[in-house]
């Protein structure tokens, strides 16, 4: 019986999660927002994790009823993520283990969101779409690896659309995507967007920049609305998503898909893949905000599953690394 717990903070959310044995004893976090029409910087953000992270600490601790000494071993994100927020995350995570005399173990920030959703959702070998501000990419695991078979050549699906809200004035409250998930339901006229797959890859920031350059005009011409621009938006860039993972699932004779990363509780995105899914006479399996977003239970989740393996990351390796590849990692706990 394994007792872990896991920080996370490679971006804007900060969240301490505890498991004990694929149970989540406890998951609180905290959201750094920005107002509308501005992004997150990472010195910004740091500051924001430092000044509530022994609060949400306590809070984990205390919602799961336990104590440090109960704790088997400290996990936390390693990267990849945003350098100054991934290093007060890691400082922290350092810290306690210390204090506390507990084995460290640094988790690859995709692979928690891929383990999480496993345990969550009970999937057994899917293809994996993963999607989130800062990464985007089809996975499916082979010979003790999670195999990349198709990623974003320039930005994330999640940075693309977090950057359309800004030019539109939405509010980073609670999130931007998903305010733009909420106006793109009251649009009904739809704008044709550059659609960019390049094989198994694919593109966003041509579309990104036709559609910021064309906004303003479309917008005060009438022809267009807000909605109908997060309409159009939303369906291009889903649209892609699913050609590239159906290809995967082809290759793969995959059964299963797992949608994992903040994007990944979108609705409208879910309700595309299940079609395509039903299609193939496979399963859609997702999960809500409660795992989807970065959280600190997928770290304890997946940092768990390397420490019951025998794997402690040395003390001199306990730093962090913001490009950490998601095949980079072994994987000592599948067959």
């Amino acid at each position: 019986m394994v007792i872990a717990i896991g920080f996370e903070g490679s971006a804007n959310k900060i969240g301490v999660g505890i498991i004990k044995d694929g149970e989540v004893l406890s998951n609180p976090r905290r959201t750094y927002i920005t107002p509308p029409g501005q992004g997150f910087l990472p010195r910004d953000t740091a500051r924001h994790h430092r000044k509530v992270i022994l609060t949400v600490l306590q809070e984990a601790l205390l919602e799961a009823k336990i104590s440090p000494t109960d704790i088997d071993v400290v996990c936390y994100t390693k990267g990849p993520g945003m350098g100054a927020p991934l290093q007060c995350t890691a400082v922290v995570a350092r810290t306690v283990a210390q204090l506390w005399g507990k084995p460290i173990v640094g988790v690859n920030h995709c692979i928690g969101h891929i383990e999480m959703g496993r345990l969550v959702t009970g999937a057994s070998n899917p293809t994996v779409l993963y999607v989130s501000g800062g990464n985007t990419q089809v996975i499916a695991y082979s010979q003790q690896r999670y195999r990349i078979f198709g990623e974003t050549i320039d930005i994330a699906v999640g940075n693309c659309l977090d950057r359309f809200a800004r030019v539109i004035k939405l509010s980073n409250d609670p999130s931007p995507g998903y305010n733009i998930e909420q106006m793109a339901k009251k649009g009904e006229k739809f704008l044709e967007l550059p659609y960019v797959v390049k094989g198994m890859d694919v593109s966003f920031s041509g579309l990104l920049s036709f559609i910021e350059e064309k906004a303003e005009s479309l917008l005060n011409s009438g022809k267009y609305t807000a909605a109908d621009l997060c309409f159009s938006l939303q369906e291009t860039v889903f649209a892609m998503l699913i050609e590239i993972t159906e290809r995967a699932m082809a290759h793969c004779g995959s059964q299963q898909v797992l949608v994992v990363g903040g994007v990944g509780c979108n609705m409208r995105l879910q309700e595309m893949m299940s079609i395509m899914a039903s299609e193939r006479n496979a399963s859609l399996c997702a999960t809500d905000d409660r795992y989807c977003i970065d959280n600190g239970a997928m770290i304890a989740q997946a940092g768990s599953l390397m420490y019951e393996t025998g794997y402690v990351t040395p003390w001199m390796e306990t730093s962090i690394t913001q490009r950490f590849r998601t095949d980079e990692v072994l994987i000592t706990w599948r067959d």
